[in-house]
């Protein structure tokens, strides 16, 4: 969807203005219920699902008049859009826009977390290490790998969990959402990347992630079935996640023990086998989107506006002749999303010689990334909130960046970063979090909308429009880069990209490329952060000082379908796998994709009524 497109959409809807939340006590993770707490029925009261039972020409006004209608947060009004800006003959051609712009959310979710999120929280944990010593730096690789690398990964996830969890009528994309890409990422995933390439699976770290993973999905099973999730609860997800990272800190601690300086022999139930560091790695797979890979050999001084132009071409003009032509269509989908990126977000690379600064453009973020962030906190209600209703906040950050920013291009040089580079590392990785939670908030919003237009519960939606999305993205361009002995306990590589991915094209590309046992183990450990973070803080954030409580009410059986089937896909690679002696093939992987599409058959019979379910 190309700008013109989106300005279409974004000119056809009215803002959305920025609504207070009250205290979010009932989530109804089955259906869409109205804010206030009091969960309605279908068939009686207000709810927005009606709009469609009345007659086309009472839309509009039962949109504008219903509270359950509002959509909390966010700068675009769909609900508005679809009933009220385009006439009721052309609703197809607007939901046809939607799904345009759904998709481009995506897309956006994608290139800010790969592109802009993670390489700054890798530059944020590259400075936090105080001590070279080898042993310290193994272990600190390993805390580092299973908190910012595994945020890095799940922020999409995250963020479009704690965003959907913020209204009541909306958790239900959460739990969907979770749930169904655990499902989606243990069964099709892993089971592509078995049929892509053979291998065996590395034991330890493999039983060690499931048994943890299954303990979260009983947890939330669990909480489902009691109706409500309280404080301690909420706590005891991310205790179990605080958990998880001290076992995989001491399992590293221990391995390295017993190794020494050589490996360590194998196990009684973990067959020998050649690792993937043995394997030759494809030359060339990844060296920047940016002209990294064509530097002069000579140093040369430049001025400041060829490096601000150059620093601002999300295109290498060497790589895009080079490349087939979907690649430069996706590559031109995503060029608008990445020049804005670039314009807003920093990024410091700790492996290049100058950190990745840019004088012109690094003043420039001064600017833009503080202007970004009250632009889009609240849907920018903080922004352009008046002081003593005269001045703006927005007018007040303008002249005390702009003055920040003329300070530092003065006491600055192009050749040289200042000592104090290493803070637009944080800068970068909160203007990066801003988009994406903006993005995670137009989404879950559009996704809503969506839901209404076809009556479909937000649980259906979570599990296939959300999970998908958060799950296939990605270029797959070349295995990722992770430290020796990350959760996911790959072999040493060298370093082609920023940060394990779960993300399919990803580890499909990893298997193809040799590196199947970190992909296979990305499947299970990268999705455990996404569960117990994604549930636990994003519950966390609603409770008040006099309610701390979120109720949880499964109305619909399709919950308990989605956490019975994502259950009932662990515990049978917990007991296939090593009954296979750790060797995966094609008959695993072909029963992995089959299970995953009878369980997507099941959930859409159940969410259209066909089979009916006893609910607890």
């Amino acid at each position: 969807m190309g700008p013109g497109a989106t300005g279409l959409v974004a000119g056809g809807l009215s803002l959305a203005g920025a609504l207070p939340a009250g205290p979010p006590l009932l989530l109804d993770v089955g259906n869409t219920v109205p804010a206030g707490g009091e969960a309605l029925s279908h068939g009686r009261g207000l709810d927005c699902w009606e709009v469609r039972q009345h007659n086309s020409s009472e839309w509009c006004h039962f949109i504008r008049s219903n509270p359950d209608c509002r959509l909390d947060g966010g700068f675009l009004d769909y609900l508005d859009g679809v009933f009220c800006v385009f006439p009721p003959r052309l609703l197809p051609l607007a939901v046809t826009l939607y799904a345009l712009w759904l998709l481009y959310l995506f897309v956006i979710l994608g290139v800010t977390a790969e592109k802009f999120f993670c390489p700054n929280l890798s530059a944020i944990s590259t400075n936090l290490k105080l001590s070279h010593n080898v042993a310290v730096f193994s272990l600190t690789s390993s805390l580092h790998g299973v908190t910012f690398l595994a945020f890095g990964n799940g922020a999409p996830d995250v963020f479009s969990a704690m965003v959907a969890f913020s209204d009541p009528r909306t958790a239900g994309l959460a739990i969907g959402a979770i749930f169904g890409a655990g499902v989606f990422v243990t069964t099709v995933v892993a089971g592509g990347i078995a049929l892509v390439k053979p291998f065996t699976a590395a034991s330890r770290p493999f039983l060690r992630d499931v048994i943890f993973y299954m303990a979260a999905v009983f947890l939330t099973f669990v909480v489902l079935y009691l109706g409500r999730i309280r404080l301690g609860e909420a706590l005891g997800y991310l205790g179990l996640y605080a958990f998880y990272v001290l076992t995989v800190v001491l399992c590293t601690w221990i391995h390295r023990r017993q190794r020494g300086d050589g490996l360590a022999p194998p196990g009684p139930w973990e067959p020998e086998m050649p690792t993937d560091a043995e394997e030759p790695e494809p030359s060339g797979t990844n060296s920047g989107d940016y002209g990294e890979e064509y530097r002069p050999l000579l140093p040369s001084r430049e001025t400041s506006l060829r490096i601000l132009t150059t620093a601002l071409s999300p295109l290498d003009y060497r790589k895009w002749r080079r490349k087939p032509w979907y690649w430069r269509l996706f590559k031109a989908f995503k060029v608008p999303v990445e020049l804005v990126l670039l314009l807003t977000v920093p990024i410091v690379d700790p492996d290049k010689d100058d950190l990745n600064w840019k004088r012109p453009l690094n003043c420039l973020h001064v600017l833009t990334s503080p202007l970004l962030c009250v632009l889009t906190l609240k849907s920018g209600a903080y922004g352009l909130y008046q002081i003593q209703g005269v001045f703006p906040v927005w007018g007040l950050v303008t002249l005390v960046a702009l003055a920040l920013a003329l300070i530092i291009f003065i006491t600055t040089s192009n050749e040289e970063p200042p000592k104090y580079h290493c803070v637009f590392a944080f800068l970068g990785f909160l203007a990066s979090a801003m988009w994406i939670n903006a993005a995670a908030t137009e989404l879950v919003n559009i996704l809503r909308t969506l839901g209404i237009i076809f009556q479909l519960s937000n649980t259906v939606l979570g599990l296939t429009l959300l999970a998908w999305g958060n799950s296939i993205g990605g270029e797959g361009s070349a295995a990722p880069q992770c430290p020796p002995d990350t959760p996911w306990n790959p072999p040493a590589i060298p370093k082609v990209s920023l940060c394990p991915s779960t993300d399919t094209f990803s580890d499909l590309t990893m298997a193809r490329q040799g590196y199947p046992r970190m992909a296979f183990s990305a499947c299970f450990g990268g999705i455990i952060f996404n569960i117990l973070v994604g549930v636990g803080l994003g519950c966390l954030l609603q409770m008040t000082g006099s309610q701390p409580l979120v109720k949880l009410e499964p109305d619909s059986p399709l919950v308990w379908v989605l956490a019975g089937a994502l259950g009932l896909s662990l515990v049978f690679s917990f007991v296939t796998v090593p009954a296979q002696c750790f060797q995966l093939g094609k008959a695993y992987g072909i029963c992995l994709i089959t299970y995953y599409l009878a369980f997507l058959c099941l959930a859409l019979l159940t969410e259209f009524r066909v089979i009916h379910f006893s609910t607890p």
